[in-house]
This record gives structure tokens, sequence and C-alpha cells, in this order.
């Protein structure tokens, strides 16, 4: 109940303010204060300035079905501990009928105030932490915020006793200033300090009090918008993902249609529409109207996803580990259902209901006829969703666009029949061909678990799922395919099979082909000292260099030594994975600077890095006439300290967030690939690139960068 109701009010937002896509509304401000009581016992006031006709809601409610109670989360740490709960003031609290919720609440207006007692033991630490709550006016509710505080408490005189020390949440940080900030170790006359994001010290920016980032850098800027060379030509990569979705979406939609959950239908729908009309005419609009219904049922649970989760969430989706682990479960659990072990299904009672509103006829009836094939053939079609949901969580309407597609395809039958009957006699008949279907469905979506799975394990650095075994298992799922589709195995749900179709041999000699595909992924590639990657497979397998049993490259001891960060990148170039090292070691050898912002999760990072770096000419220059800095924007190695960007007003708490930090400030861009060819004084040779297939062109881009180099060199 309460999940419908945060749902409710979370879709008035989305519907009822078309301008929130437009607008960040922030209509609460914090402000943390600390007071002293006696000796070392404090009290933390947390102050909420709260706009006219908004809301937020107490810590105390009466039912969990309502809206999210305001909450306080505290650090652990031993520098201190809390003396009972936290308390809110009388003022401007009042118990009354929330209209949004339909219940008794208790909520502030204007301004809340909230405290907590607490005893020091050492004054060096901060008390750390963050506010969740929600805020709501008499119409719509935004969705739940949280709010870092960072609160320093001096240790006090006894002339100070009673005093209050305000300290300013992070979402009222000062602006920061212009000043350049140099790619050389900090003076030490200097007041900023540096800090350690990776493997080594950094330079290249500094982190003030309070562990601010400011990570611009005024020559980088400056010359991207004007390059140092006119050759080249920007080519970084626009989105066209959407469109891929789209497609994807469309695709699992045409899937969908030949389960045995939905393909049956068409024929029965089509006929009652067709035989139940009056005329020809009544019974295609009746198609097309049953066909339209069912794409504003699938895209209706896109746009609840958008509208829950927004653009932030679903993007961070694509690299989190514990989002990854879980598509990896989920994934799991459709593939046994596919294979028949046992079936997903809705509650009976939703689909009853359902049943008896198409009962009533009309208009009404038949978008209840589509609702109700929604939800009988959820057991076929909930995986495959599900599947299409989770690959388009990378975009903030990705839900949407993949709904739309998916219902497209699914609704495109039902209209097209209706208008053109006689159609009906060329479909094939119903059979034990689409339990085959099914299980087909079943491998994909085990050999897809593993994927993500892939992902958790290297942004996380676990180690346990590298090259050799995630390709070792795609090979047994496909080969259990392969031997599945030749009759060889049967699941529970399969009917004993006395001949093998045509249509069966021919994609079980697909699946063979690619299951031999798949063995050549362990060739050895000589040139490359490294696995033999496969470019159909780029962005799904790990990358080849990411193994158990090959040797890394050697690489210079002396290097090494003196910058920590100095490794093996694909097809075992050299590389650095810190900015300021790569920059210092460019410097001292007088080259140009090769910068990739790339990540783990990135399919296009991998096709660049697999089949064109590969190349020849181009694995020379990258080696012997640049210096390659590779920076994972989703590296999820966590910082000491959480640092505050202040360009961005953005907390940065990994080492992915430090580097994504750096590319957005300096050349606004969080796409990836981003290769950007620099001097070692950090002045932009050519237009950055993305991804764009052609060997000779990225050839012709390095090139390029030389040449510029030289001229401005001398």
């Amino acid at each position: 109940m309460k999940i419908v109701k945060l749902l409710t009010a979370v879709l008035l937002t989305a519907f009822l303010t078309p301008s929130l896509s437009a607008q960040i509304l922030n209509p609460v401000k914090w402000k943390f204060e600390s007071k002293q009581i006696s000796g070392d016992q404090h009290e933390l006031i947390m102050t909420a300035t709260i706009d006219e006709g908004w809301t937020i809601y107490s810590q105390y409610l009466e039912s969990e079905d309502g809206p999210v109670p305001t909450t306080f989360e505290f650090d652990k740490s031993k520098s201190y501990k809390r003396e009972g709960k936290v308390t809110e003031d009388k003022l401007n609290r009042k118990e009354t009928h929330d209209p949004i919720f339909d219940m008794k609440v208790v909520k502030f207006a204007k301004k809340a105030v909230f405290r907590q007692k607490v005893n020091i033991t050492d004054y060096s630490k901060p008390i750390t932490g963050y506010v969740d709550f929600m805020t709501c006016d008499a119409e719509k509710c935004l969705p739940p915020t949280k709010v870092d505080f960072n609160i320093k408490i001096e240790k006090p005189t006894d002339s100070k006793i009673g005093t209050t020390a305000a300290t300013t949440p992070d979402t009222e940080k000062e602006e920061p200033d212009t000043t350049e900030l140099a790619a050389t170790n900090t003076s030490p006359g200097d007041t900023a300090v540096t800090k350690s994001f990776s493997t080594g010290p950094s330079c290249y920016a500094k982190v003030t009090e309070g562990n601010k980032l400011d990570q611009r850098i005024a020559s980088v800027m400056e010359s991207y918008e004007k390059p140092l060379g006119d050759c080249g030509k920007e080519a970084v990569t626009r989105d066209l993902g959407l469109l891929w979705t789209f497609l994807f979406g469309f695709l699992g939609g045409l899937i969908a249609l030949l389960t045995p959950c939905v393909f049956p239908m068409i024929p029965l729908t089509v006929s009652f529409f067709t035989k139940g009309s009056k005329d020809r005419k009544s019974g295609m609009r009746n198609g097309i109207l049953y066909g339209l219904s069912i794409i504003v049922i699938y895209v209706t649970i896109g746009l609840l996803i958008t509208a829950i989760f927004g653009a932030t969430a679903l993007n961070a989706l694509s690299t989190n580990w514990i989002a990854n682990t879980l598509f990896f479960l989920i994934f799991l659990f459709f593939a046994f259902s596919f294979f028949g072990y046992y079936e997903i299904t809705l509650p009976s009672w939703l689909a009853n209901k359902s049943d008896a509103m198409a009962d009533k006829g009309g208009h009404f009836g038949i978008f209840f006829m589509a609702f109700t094939l929604a939800i009988v053939s959820f057991s076929c079609t909930g995986p495959i969703i599900g599947s299409a949901l989770v690959e388009s969580a990378t975009h903030a309407v990705g839900p949407f666009v993949v709904m739309f597609g998916f219902s497209l395809a699914l609704a495109l039958p039902f209209g097209l029949f209706a208008a053109f009957p006689a159609w009906l006699n060329s479909l094939p008949k119903s059979g034990s061909w689409m339990t085959s279907v099914k299980v087909v469905l079943g491998f994909l979506e085990l050999a897809l678990a593993f994927k993500f799975l892939s992902v958790a394990d290297m942004t996380s650095h676990w180690g346990i799922l590298k090259y050799e075994l995630f390709m070792a298992l795609w090979v047994i799922i496909f080969a259990g395919m392969t031997i599945y589709l030749f009759g060889k195995i049967r699941f529970p749900h399969d009917s004993p099979i006395k001949k093998l179709s045509n249509t069966r041999k021919v994609l079980a000699s697909l699946s063979l082909i690619w299951t031999l595909y798949l063995v050549t992924g362990f060739f050895y590639n000589s040139a490359n000292a490294s696995y033999d990657s496969k470019l159909l497979l780029s962005g799904l397998a790990p990358p080849a260099h990411y193994n158990y049993f090959l040797e890394e490259g050697k690489l210079d001891p002396a290097i090494k030594a003196k910058y920590p960060s100095y490794s093996k990148a694909a097809n075992n170039l050299n590389c650095f994975k810190d900015y300021c090292e790569g920059l210092a070691y460019a410097k001292e050898v007088g080259k140009p600077v090769l910068l990739d912002f790339t990540g783990y999760g990135c399919v296009n990072c991998r096709k660049t890095e697999e089949h064109i770096w590969v190349n020849d000419r181009v694995r020379k220059m990258i080696n012997e006439d640049y210096v390659l800095i590779s920076l994972y924007v989703d590296d999820k190695q966590k910082l000491d300290e959480m640092l505050y960007s202040t360009s961005r007003e953005e907390k940065l708490r990994d080492v992915g967030d430090v580097w994504a930090d750096l590319q957005i400030v300096n050349f606004k861009q969080n796409s990836q690939p981003l290769y950007v060819l620099m001097t070692p004084d950090e002045k932009v040779l050519a237009k950055p690139r993305g991804y764009k297939e052609g060997v000779n062109e990225y050839a012709d881009y390095l090139k390029c960068g030389l040449n510029t180099y030289s001229t401005v060199k001398n």
C-alpha cells in the first residue's frame, strides 16, 4: 500500500509539473549547528528552512503506508557518542490530514528544528552523516532527498559555554574562485594539501580545507575550445543509445510474440474482434484499439520506472556493483523460469478482476482485454521485460523508450491481423516449438547473467570472474543450447522429439558455429601477448588483458618505482592510471599525452582497445610516441576521505568519481570513451575524439597530434 501511495505522489510530480525536467526544485534549505551544553556535552541543531507552500514530515509517523519520514543517519565514529534520539521542536509542528496520502500525518511548514545531544571524545574529527527527507506541497511530492552534513565542533573554553558554532551544509557551499590549478606539487607554503586518489601522490589538483576539490584547469579549458592544431575533426560520440534501446525493446517484443503465452492468443483475439463486430470496419477499429491499449499499458510501466528512479539513479545502475550483482541473480531467476522449473505469475485475483472488467464491453472493455493479456502472459513476457528494462537503465528515459519498442512489436500483429484477417491463415500452428523458444531464451538469460556479474567484478576489483572463466562459462552455456536444439537433452515442460524440424536444425547449426567462435577467444595473439579478443564480444566479455594465466608484459622497474600507477592497459600497452603521474612522466620524457577517459563497463571502449589499438601502426604510436593515461570513471575504489567538487557541487566518494569530475569540468562531457591529445603542460592538441570505427582514421588522428606537438614544441 505504501509503494502505491508513493508512486502516486511521484507520478503527480511527473505529470502535473512538466517544468521539473528543466528546473530542479529545492524548496528546503538545511543549516547544521552545534551548541555546548556543559563540558564535552554538546547539542547538534539541524534546521530546515522550508519555502512557502511546502512541508516536510516528522520523524515519527503513525503508519509506514504514508510519506517518507525525516530521518537522520550518523556515520559511525569513536570521536563522539550520541545521547538518546533526535528530538524535534514543537514550533511549526502540526498534526493534520494529508490529501496526497489520504491519512493523518505530522508535518512541518516554514521551519523545522531537530536536536541531538552528543558527548565529544575527540574534537579533531567532525560529526558527519546525512538527513533523508521528503517534501510536498498541496499537489505534488518530490522524490526523497539526502543532504549530507559535516559538523566541526571546536574544543570550547569555559568562556564559550552556551555559544553556537555554525557549519555550512553541502547544499550551501561557497562558490569557488577561478584560480587556475597547476599540475605541479604544492609548495610548502601553499595552504592547500594534496590527496591520494589512486595509487600514488596526485598533484593535478588541490584539496582545500573541508575536502573541497576544484579540478578546473585553465589551460585545458581554453585550448579545448581552440586546440593548438587545426587538423582533425571532433568525433565525440553522439548519443544514439535511445535508438538502440528502442530496437532492443522492439526485438524483445517480437520474441515475446513467439512464446506459448502470447502466440496462441493472436488468432483467438483477432477472430473475436472480426466475428463479434457489426462489420469489417468496426472489427478493424477494435483490433487497432486493442493494440493501442497494449502500448499504453507497457509505456505506462516505463513512465512509472522513469519517474520513480530518475536519470541519475538509472545511469548509476550501469556500473554499480550492488545493482549488477542483483541483476545477475534476477537473470538467473528468469533463466530457470524459462527452463520450466517454475513459473513467474502475477496474483490470480488481478487477472480475474481485469477479466471481469473486460466483460463489460465497449472501449473500456477492450482496454481491459489488453490488460488481461499483459497479466496472464507475464510468465513468458516478464523475464523479457525485466531484461529489457535492465539494459535500458543507462538512459534517463530508457525504460519509457524500451517499453514503447516492446509494446509496439507486441501490438502490431493484433492491429494488422484485424485489418487483414485473411493473413491469419498464414500463421504457423501453435505447438511444442514455442516451448523450445522459451528454453533458448533461458540459455540467453543465463549468459547475460554472467555479463552483469562481470561488470560488478571489474568495477569492484574482486578478480573472481576474469576473461578465461567468463569465456569458459559462455562456451558451456551455448554448447548446452546447441545440444538442446539437436534434441539430446530435455527440460521439464518439453515434449518428446520424434524428428528435428529443418528450422531447429538450422538454429542448432548456428548455435554450434557461435560456440566454436567463442572457443577461438582462447587463441593466443602473439602480437599483443594476450588472448585474441573477439569483435562480437566487445563490451560483453571482460577485456582480454583481465585474465588469470597470462603474464603481464614487463614494466620498466625504474619507472614503476617512481610512478606506482604505471601499469599495462589493453593489448599490453604501457599506461598510467593516475593523471598527475602520467603528466609528470610526459614532462620527463618530452612526449605528448593520450588521455583516455574510459570505464570497465564501457562497450565502445573495449571495441576501440581490442580492434583499433591492436593495429600495428596505432599500437606503435601509442607505445612509442605518446604517454597513455587511462582514467576509469567507474572505478569503485573508495577514497580515504570523501571529497566535494566545488565546480559541480557534487560529492566524490570513489576514484571513478574523481576522474569523471575531471572530465566533466574540463571537457563538458561525460561519455566514454573520450580521447584527448595534450601537451605535457596541459594544452589540447586536437579536437577530442569519442568512439568511431576505422583504424586508419584513428591512426591519422594520432599522427595529427604528433605533427602539431612537433610544431609547438619547436
